[in-house]
């Protein structure tokens, strides 16, 4: 098994007994499908191709991709899409669109992986491979996921692959900074039959929609010199006392739960005097509507019991609201889509080990397949490859592991296309 040649494992915390387990799902697999002779081409020219396909991972990991600066990213994901035939547009917000021209009436399928990276513009992105492992800021999270998606369109065109369905290729921008992209695609387009994020590690199936909530709370006051601040408000008190209180706030942890982090605090600008502002980030998550909003409004009730008690003023910068898709219980109807069980069977049949059968899925997720999940779409997010250490200096990503994973997405494309038509309409 993959997980055992890389000794990786993403581990999973669902529950046992939250809700009665059927002993099937719907699933549209069959290992037939992978004996289809266009399939089969397929799979082969993945294999054939993946040393070329590792070079462009490594060629694209290297170009900056800061959310909101993915333009390089985008241009030469354009120039390979329309090598390959597909009919490309580009959006005001920057996402990269390739489309297979074809006249098919079947259902939209749409495979979205996000172009940006978290670091800084000016970030050394050069990747150092060192046996079978790649080593560089943003390799895994989300340069990964580009790559696998381009290995796959020219997989599925050399092989002249049978789809009913219409294939929608979407490089997403600023997924890091609250899913925009999928967003604004999502806003400005009809709605697509199926959505599958290509973000993350090869392991459970996310079909949920962890929402998550990211705010600034502001603290001010009048300030002082040091020497005349004694017994004066100071931002500085009312905001350690908020956070106390929210730290003290006592509510049941993911997955069904919620998580809640402090990630910054910044303010003033000079030893000697009190400081007129300060502000810290709150970065909320729950897959529980009721909870997130529940919880987001205890953390405005201590900030301002602490600001009053100060006797400062306080403010809240609504960053972004990404909606919750709900629990595990709530999302009994997603689980039973075909599109959640195809993806299992896909990585049963491909000997990608993601856990014992009850952890294979979860109810829950951060990609751009949330933006799906809370529209009633049906959604889920698959990996890219085994690595680690996302959002760090020393982020890596297991090479090998990429051709399993796109293979994967390959089968389960097909499999939920469940037709006939060429793709793309191309003579042979």
């Amino acid at each position: 098994m993959i997980r055992s040649l890389v000794g990786f494992v993403v581990a999973m915390v669902i529950p046992m007994g939250l809700m009665a387990q059927p002993s099937s799902y719907p699933t549209k697999w069959s290992a037939a499908i992978a004996e289809r002779p266009d399939v089969k081409a397929a799979l082969a020219v993945l294999e054939r191709n993946f040393p070329k396909h590792v070079e462009e991972w490594i060629r694209i990991a290297e170009m900056q991709g800061k959310s909101g600066h993915e333009q390089e990213r985008g241009a030469y994901l354009a120039r390979m899409m329309k090598a390959e035939g597909l009919v490309v547009t580009t959006d005001s917000i920057g996402n990269v669109v390739g489309r297979a021209p074809t006249r098919s009436n079947g259902p939209t399928i749409v495979f979205a992986a996000h172009l940006d990276i978290v670091h800084p513009l000016g970030t050394d992105l050069r990747v150092q491979r060192q046996g079978d492992t790649l080593r560089a800021p943003g390799i895994f999270d989300n340069s990964a996921s580009v790559a696998n998606m381009l290995a796959m369109i020219r997989a599925l065109r050399a092989a002249r692959v049978q789809t009913k369905a219409n294939f929608v290729f979407i490089g997403t921008t600023q997924e890091e900074v609250g899913l925009r992209g999928m967003d604004y695609w999502l806003e400005h387009n009809p709605k697509p039959d199926l959505l599958i994020g290509m973000d993350g590690g090869l392991g459970p199936i996310n079909y949920g929609a962890l929402g998550i909530y990211w705010s600034r709370y502001h603290f001010a006051a009048a300030g002082s010199h040091t020497v005349t601040s004694r017994g004066k408000p100071t931002p500085v008190k009312a905001l350690a006392d908020a956070v106390a209180r929210i730290y003290a706030l006592q509510f049941p942890a993911l997955p069904n739960g919620a998580v809640a982090n402090i990630g910054q605090v910044h303010g003033g600008v000079i030893f000697n005097g009190i400081p007129q502002e300060l502000h810290f980030t709150m970065d909320l998550r729950s897959p529980n509507p009721t909870l997130l909003d529940s919880l987001d409004r205890e953390i405005d009730q201590a900030v301002n019991l602490a600001a009053t008690k100060e006797g400062v003023t306080w403010r809240k910068e609504v960053v972004q609201k990404n909606r919750a898709g709900g629990t595990e219980e709530m999302l009994r109807p997603a689980r039973s889509h075909p599109i959640v069980q195809t993806a299992v069977d896909v990585h049963d049949f491909l000997g990608i080990d993601i856990g014992p059968p009850e952890r294979k899925t979860q109810a829950t997720g951060s990609t751009d397949a949330n933006m799906g999940v809370v529209r009633g779409i049906p959604s889920i997010s698959i990996g890219r490859a085994f690595g680690g250490n996302q959002h760090t200096l020393s982020e890596w990503a297991h090479w090998p592991s990429a051709l399993p994973a796109t293979k994967m997405v390959l089968l389960l494309g097909v499999a939920l296309s469940d037709g006939e038509t060429r793709f793309p309409n191309q003579t042979p």
